[in-house]
């Protein structure tokens, strides 16, 4: 961090501000101008607030050098992590990771037969949503329990990891028992005590990007996972909310790079979600892989037009296979395996 002192600053004020520093752990290189004073800041600054240091009146501008995420970033983790779900590999080389599964669990029977039809398309692990966040309080909020139930049900029968959305700490229990990747929705990206709780746990967690947030706020969150002692961190790409109407968000292919770029963290795409219309899911599904994606998340159901949520969304069984076949072509062009 480098910071730049006013004009005319008195040396005690610069003598003051430099004793606070260094009582923070931190090294500093002074180097006195004829006008400026510049402080280069040496150590862990993640802890220091810009706006704080900047609302001093003798300060003239706080830049960061590094970001502020130490745990997720690149610089000082060079090698990508590769986390584990239930022997399901996700990240670095290993292949490309397909996830499907309804967005709601909506019965044993229904869910059971949608899981072997995943698994025999290609997928690796089953998703399905228990608990759901809803927009109205009048949609399906989720069989609750019986839903985590019957996940585990599926699991038993098709031998694949499920991933579902845990929207409160006060389950965080019941989740650790039952589910293999434990998903923090958009809604929740920021909901720090939650972050905090599930970074006290050692289960792989799926974290999705906030409607709006950037994608600093995003790896934030992240590291709020992790410096609470949980590494395990896999990112997601949903779409977020622009003004454009003829998706239902728009998703952001170029966090791909940027992710890889920044931080050694898996990243999956959620096309279901990001698009929001059944036509649109295998071409943005194909270009994800492109782009370098370690997975998808895609919404898979036998009657989509009678599911209880986001059926328009939602590939039918056959569709999903073709995505997942075509898929295998784009993925061996680019030297990676699903």
């Amino acid at each position: 961090m480098i910071i730049t002192l006013k004009k005319n600053t008195p040396k005690e004020e610069v003598d003051k501000l430099a004793s606070q520093f260094e009582s923070q752990g931190l090294r500093i290189n002074l180097s006195p101008g004829e006008n400026y004073v510049v402080f280069g800041l040496i150590g862990d600054t993640s802890r220091l607030d810009d706006r704080t240091i900047a609302a001093n009146k003798w300060i003239e501008n706080v830049q960061r050098i590094a970001a502020p995420y130490k745990l997720a970033n690149r610089m000082f983790h060079p090698e990508d992590s590769v986390i584990d779900v239930a022997g399901i590999k996700v990240g670095g080389n290993e292949k490309i990771v397909i996830i499907g599964g309804p967005c709601s669990v909506e019965g044993d029977e229904p869910l059971c037969n949608i899981a072997k039809e995943v698994k025999d398309a290609g997928a690796k692990m089953l998703r399905g949503g228990a608990y759901k966040p809803r927009t109205s309080p009048y949609a399906f909020q989720g069989m609750g329990y019986e839903g985590i139930k019957c996940l585990n049900h599926a699991r038993d029968l098709t031998g694949l990891p499920v991933v579902s959305e845990l929207m409160s700490a006060d389950k965080l229990d019941e989740f650790v028992e039952n589910v293999d990747l434990i998903q923090i929705g958009a809604r929740n990206m920021q909901n720090f005590d939650l972050l905090k709780a599930v970074g006290k746990i050692n289960k792989p967690v799926l974290l999705k990007r906030g409607l709006s947030a950037t994608i600093e706020e995003w790896i934030m969150s992240a590291e709020y996972i992790m410096a609470n002692g949980n590494p395990n961190v896999i990112l997601c790409e949903r779409g977020i909310r622009t003004f454009e109407k003829y998706t239902r968000n728009t998703l952001d292919l170029s966090v791909v790079p940027i992710i890889k770029e920044k931080t050694h963290l898996p990243i999956i795409i959620d096309p279901s979600h990001a698009t929001g219309d059944w036509k649109l899911v295998e071409s943005m599904s194909l270009a994800a892989v492109a782009a370098g994606a370690d997975g998808l998340i895609i919404e898979v159901h036998d009657h989509p037009e009678c599911a209880l949520s986001d059926g328009a969304q939602s590939l039918k069984p056959e569709k999903f296979k073709t995505l997942v076949d075509k898929a295998r072509k784009v993925a061996l062009a680019i030297g990676r395996e699903i």
